[in-house]
């Protein structure tokens, strides 16, 4: 088995966590647009509010959060 240098290291790290973000980003963005368009029917509005401002939560926290992942 070969080891990774410290570079390769760093750069799977970096890759690594961009990947929680992006993903946070996108699922955020999804959740925002379901939550619009159950919010569009008067029935489903609460929970349309909920959804939405749970992926508004999330999309803002992949752009602004910082995870410090200590081994």
């Amino acid at each position: 088995m070969t080891a990774l240098s410290p570079a390769a290291r760093h750069v799977a790290s970096l890759i690594g966590g961009a990947l929680g973000h992006i993903a946070a980003i996108i699922i955020g963005f999804v959740l925002m647009v379901v939550g619009l368009g159950l919010g569009v029917t008067m029935i489903m509005l609460p929970v349309g509010l909920v959804v939405g401002m749970l992926g508004f939560v999330m999309f803002v926290g992949g752009f602004f959060a910082h995870i410090d992942a200590r081994t």
